[in-house]
């Protein structure tokens, strides 16, 4: 798909992996808006892109906003933006938060702001962009997670539990809203070289970093443009690198089950069961399809 002269809206995208994606996008050829709190971040991000445009009628913006305010704060400031640019063809959620520490050492007030700002926030924006694009049967929605939605480590209690309900949303709605033409992108970045990352790494307990360091670290620029393919090409999906792929495919083996017997059974039914599983996605798809057409007879 061609995002050439095609209204893109990032949130988070004044830095880190939000403002690689929104210069990747202004590289291709869309008009971009960037939603973010910092003005200044915001406007150094449209002096960006204005460097490298594309076309001469391409164009930018961006809106201070803080996505985790109400639903209304958020519709007023996309209806601005739409009514600027016209009706928004693809949405990147890529605002987000990490506060780590032990689950009750973490304040209160940071685990509660996590969900609001990880959870809420890319909520708002995608129910905001919804009903348009299932009305035009067209349009891409990108829900930026991290591997973190896939198990939980220590020191990642609040923070995993933000990711995993964008997980939930994200698997929910590619099922809602396949039949009509939108795709929904989940996107699962490793630990990535960004100012969030540095921050991350003020709260983060020595055994969290251990665990999560063998890894190293991605690079901002790269993880944008595997996103944005990924989107692109209409992949439900999108990671990067052979440790990410292997922890995703992990994903339900690192539940954790009870004891050594059934994870031996786990063990051998794995293979087997994931063709089912598949079978099962294909099975509630067709649900889905029959039932929107009983609804248009």
């Amino acid at each position: 798909k061609s995002i050439v002269n095609k209204h893109v809206v990032i949130t988070g995208g004044s830095k880190g992996i939000g403002l690689c994606l929104a210069v990747e996008c202004a590289l291709r050829g869309a008009n971009v808006t960037v939603i973010a709190r910092d003005e200044k971040m915001l406007s150094g991000a449209i002096a960006l892109m204005e460097v490298i445009r594309q076309r001469p009628e391409q164009k930018f913006q961006y809106r201070c906003l803080d996505i985790s305010s109400s639903f209304e704060e958020v519709e007023k400031c996309l209806t601005e933006v739409e009514h600027t640019f016209g009706d928004i063809y693809m949405l990147i959620n890529c605002a987000g938060l990490a506060v780590c520490g032990v689950f009750e050492e973490v304040p209160l007030e940071d685990a509660r702001k996590l969900m609001d700002v990880n959870y809420w926030g890319t909520y708002n924006c995608t129910r905001y962009v919804l009903p348009k694009m299932k009305k035009a049967k067209e349009g891409i929605i990108v829900i930026t997670a991290s591997q973190a939605a896939l198990f939980g480590i220590y020191g990642y209690g609040p923070y995993a539990a933000s990711k995993y309900a964008l997980r939930g949303m994200a698997e929910t709605v590619a099922m809602e809203c396949k039949h009509l033409g939108v795709s929904v992108t989940l996107a699962l970045p490793a630990d990535t070289n960004t100012p969030g990352f540095e921050n991350e790494q003020k709260t983060k307990p020595k055994e969290t970093k251990i665990i999560s360091g063998s890894g190293g670290l991605a690079n901002p620029d790269t993880v944008a443009k595997q996103i944005l393919n990924d989107a692109l090409n209409g992949k439900f999906i999108s990671i990067l690198g052979f440790e990410s792929w292997l922890i995703t495919l992990l994903g339900g083996a690192l539940f954790r089950w009870n004891g050594i017997y059934e994870n031996i059974l786990h063990a051998i039914a794995l293979g087997p069961l994931r063709i089912v599983g598949y079978i099962l996605h294909l099975h509630f798809e067709r649900i889905v399809r029959n039932c929107a057409k009983e609804k248009a007879e």
